[in-house]
């Protein structure tokens, strides 16, 4: 039997797959990952894999002047989609699949960061997600987006109403952070990002405290939500 492969794209080198791999490699893929500043970036086919990872970013989809790299990857990236490939999005990742299908990306009115769970929409409760109900997980963004045609919603939180969505079984964005609670990049968040913490009416030993706190069961619960999700791709192995 062939083994499966995944590609894990990296916008920036602290935000990784993180605790997402352990279930990933679970599953039966050999895992590569490409940055976005890898020269061979703008060449390398996003088809060419069985499953494909988008991890999270600072930057903004709108913000294509300022990192032509963007445009690049939509383009090829609406490829995927459209061959309905296993494809997961993460925070800029899911805003990312969000674009890919048409949708707006835009800033948000306010700052999400800290721990706190998702409500996970009646749809969505006897699949993967049922695995985050009253898990506080990892919020960092101030971005949103509208949902997709053709997409389901599946969670919101009380700060942004679109926090999940899939497309069929083989499409999942996730806009909050499941795979972030025993990573220790985490610390280069909050030292990259100190202005998003007080924006968003936290500080720096809160938000650390948090994270000690429910970062392990955020893990625990985002590790089995993406086992679920991978088992039930409908891919041939």
């Amino acid at each position: 039997m062939r083994q499966k492969s995944a590609l894990i794209i990296r916008h920036v080198p602290y935000e990784g797959v993180a605790a997402f791999r352990g279930p990933i490699e679970a599953a039966g893929y050999s895992v590569d990952r490409i940055d976005v500043t890898d020269p061979g970036f703008s060449s390398i086919d996003l088809c060419a894999h069985d499953l494909l990872i988008m991890m999270g970013g600072p930057m903004g989809v709108y913000e294509q002047d300022r990192y032509p790299w963007i445009a690049c990857q939509l383009r090829r990236l609406a490829a995927r989609l459209n061959a309905d490939m296993p494809t997961l999005g993460v925070c800029f990742g899911a805003q990312m699949i969000a674009a890919a299908l048409g949708a707006r990306v835009y800033p948000g009115p306010v700052k999400e960061v800290g721990f706190h769970p998702v409500q996970i929409h009646d749809n969505a409760t006897d699949g993967p997600l049922r695995h985050l109900v009253d898990v506080p997980v990892l919020h960092w963004h101030g971005d949103t987006f509208d949902l997709p045609k053709g997409a389901e919603l599946l969670a919101s939180s009380h700060v942004y109403d679109h926090q999940a969505f899939r497309r069929g079984s083989n499409l999942l964005a996730l806009q909050f952070h499941a795979e972030m609670g025993l990573d220790e990049r985490f610390n280069a968040w909050i030292e990259e990002w100190p202005e998003s913490v007080i924006e968003a009416g936290g500080t720096e030993s809160d938000l650390r405290a948090s994270h000690e706190k429910f970062g392990p069961t955020a893990v625990a619960a985002g590790q089995a939500m993406i086992g679920e999700w991978l088992a039930g791709l409908a891919n041939p192995d």
